[in-house]
């Protein structure tokens, strides 16, 4: 079946304008349904029917029968998205997850993987999120070089406001159409759309957004902005610019790099305009214009301005200099995602602490620290690494001593625990040195 698979992705690419008429049964076989039911996270919370996969695969053998019986005569309905609204750390905002049932999340995975196959030869390289082999490092370090080795002068950043609730899903199934003419695909994405959600034990239709929560809701994400940005921007809009140009997406949060401030403009006033006619508009908090670049700097130094900086994927980018004086890109965590962090720590030891034992909360605090690292540990980043790791040790001590009226650790008893426990140590994990020479010298 992965072979299969992987022969569909061959001809898509070989052939970019042919349109597949016939894949349905790809999504309907049973092989390929199990193997999507053993790629589910074991521990994701039940959908609408309560049902988890561990009970799912107490008789799955039938139930992916059943399931393969009822998609081959299209009986086969996906159940509303349970949908919950969650305090975001560090705001007074809420975001809300959605949890599809077990099914629901099967059928998602088995469709998203066949339509990935179709649309990785279709997508451009300016598009990062949720595609295999691609990294928001990834798109970071090209950001970087591109600042850093082409003329740049101005960067655009922009946000799309509640993109995921936004998608118009009719221009959704025109851009299906560009690629795929099996008309039961067709249908069966259109099911996951319509399905709606149940939020507050309420159903509510869905006529517009795309599903949060599964594997398809990136992948369509991916679709929508492909045709309503990537491709816009890649093919028209560059080729009107005076100067260089330069465009990075992942997922709805992408920004723009100039050589000439008109182009910027320019560009700033057509995408909005462009968002507009697919049902979409920016976020005006999250979006703007801005001086950046090695030129940039010179000129904010010789007019005592202060330099401007940008924030993407949760880090803020700065002009500085190296030792020797050269200029160059650097990256640190942005003070708003430190602090929702931080405040997201301060909640759980709150509630956990009385919960866990101190050993297996030290050990769970140690994974979320190492997550943490995985992602902010890059190049540049250490002090801001340093900071955050001492914070969570100080929130610690705090709500551990405040388990019993006796003191649970003295400061020096606290450091070995964490000594014991494997804490870890700010390294770099990614080196996203604009200056390193290439790949291949890396170790």
């Amino acid at each position: 079946m992965a072979r299969d698979l992987t022969r569909i992705g061959e001809r898509a690419r070989k052939e970019p304008k042919l349109k597949f008429t016939s894949i349905y049964h790809f999504v309907t076989d049973k092989d390929h349904l199990r193997a999507c039911f053993e790629g589910i996270d074991s521990g994701a919370a039940a959908g609408i029917d309560g049902v988890t996969k561990e009970e799912y695969g107490k008789e799955l053998e039938r139930n992916l029968e059943e399931l393969v019986e009822r998609l081959n005569r299209m009986g086969y309905k996906p159940k509303p998205v349970k949908r919950k609204l969650i305090p975001k750390a560090g705001s007074k905002k809420k975001r809300a997850i959605g949890m599809p049932s077990v099914e629901d999340k099967i059928v998602q995975k088995a469709l998203a993987g066949v339509l990935a196959e179709i649309y990785e030869s279709e997508f451009c390289e300016s598009s990062y999120g949720y595609r295999p082999g691609r990294t928001p490092h990834d798109a970071l370090d090209e950001l970087g070089r591109t600042i850093q080795q082409k003329k740049v002068n101005y960067v655009v950043e922009a946000d799309i406001k509640g993109f995921f609730d936004h998608v118009n899903q009719e221009w959704l199934e025109r851009f299906l159409e560009h690629r795929v003419s099996d008309e039961r695909v067709h249908r069966l994405v259109k099911r996951m759309l319509k399905a709606g959600v149940m939020e507050d034990g309420l159903v509510r239709a869905s006529d517009e957004g795309v599903p949060q929560g599964g594997s398809l809701s990136p992948l369509l994400s991916n679709i929508y902005l492909h045709y309503t940005l990537d491709v816009w921007f890649e093919r028209k809009f560059r080729s009107q610019c005076r100067g260089e140009a330069y465009y990075f997406r992942f997922a709805d949060d992408f920004v723009a790099c100039f050589q000439n401030r008109e182009d910027a403009v320019k560009y700033l006033r057509e995408m909005e305009r462009r968002l507009k006619e697919f049902g979409l508009e920016i976020e005006p908090s999250k979006t703007k214009l801005l001086e950046f670049g090695r030129f940039a700097e010179e000129r904010g130094r010789k007019s005592g301005k202060e330099p401007e900086q940008f924030e993407f994927l949760g880090f803020t980018h700065y002009g500085d200099t190296t030792r020797h004086g050269k200029y160059k890109v650097k990256r640190m965590t942005s003070k708003k995602k430190l602090r929702a962090k931080l405040k997201g720590w301060n909640e759980w030891l709150r509630k956990e602490r009385s919960h866990l034992k101190k050993g297996e909360l030290l050990r769970i605090a140690k994974v979320k620290l190492e997550g943490y690292l995985n992602y902010y540990a890059i190049t540049d980043n250490r002090g801001r690494c340093d900071e955050y790791r001492q914070q969570v040790e100080r929130l610690m001590y705090k709500w551990l001593n405040r388990q019993s009226q006796r003191r649970s650790y003295t400061w020096p008893r606290f450091k070995d625990a964490l000594t014991w426990v494997g804490w870890p140590s700010v390294r770099i994990r990614h080196n996203l040195d604009p200056f390193r020479r290439s790949d291949l010298n890396e170790g």
